[in-house]
């Protein structure tokens, strides 16, 4: 199934994806007015990685660029939104075989894949996972912090949505269509 899932080439991409995630998520990411919490675009990347290079570099790009931008943004990581970064690289990576976006085809059918999957996997994620994980983990108030994730899931819903159908379709639009040949 994910029979080069740590090729050179994957290997490169987790580097690269993992940098980008920590430059979006520091520089192009909006505060939503709730504490520690904004609308980021460095998910719509995510998603776009872990469908293109599968759910182990969807995984390990989350895992590595959300503990280097916690490092950096507050000196410290916040474990539980990372583990949940990883959750939802992984599980996004996963509807990769059933895009199957190398085939130039990104239409109708594969955009509402790709949406129910990413919102089922962004819910779980942040509304459920982040909030247990941070009570448990930190003991924060399960009242803030089941805020922080609503917030963020909506959020991260809302932007892979838009953003990430945006960036798969135009991928998806330079490979070549796997009918587009024919023999004469």
């Amino acid at each position: 199934m994910w029979k080069n899932s740590l090729s050179i080439k994957t290997i490169v991409a987790i580097g690269i994806g993992a940098a980008v995630f920590v430059i979006l998520s520091r520089f192009v990411a909006i505060p939503t007015g709730i504490p520690n919490t904004n609308i980021q675009t460095s998910y719509a990347f995510l998603a776009l990685m872990a469908v293109v290079f599968g759910p182990i570099a969807g995984g390990l790009i989350g895992l590595i660029g959300h503990t280097l931008t916690d490092a950096i943004t507050w000196g410290s990581v916040w474990w539980s939104w990372v583990f949940v970064s990883l959750f939802v690289g992984f599980f996004t990576g996963l509807v990769s075989n059933r895009i199957n976006i190398e085939s130039g085809v990104f239409g109708k059918s594969q955009i509402i894949t790709f949406n129910i999957v990413q919102a089922i996997v962004q819910f779980v994620g942040w509304f459920i996972l982040a909030p247990f994980l941070d009570v448990l983990i930190y003991a924060e108030p399960a009242s803030k912090v089941f805020t922080q994730g609503a917030v963020a899931g909506i959020f991260n819903i809302i932007t892979v949505g838009i953003i990430g159908t945006l960036l798969l379709s135009s991928y998806a639009k330079t490979r070549n269509k796997s009918d587009s040949l024919v023999k004469e």
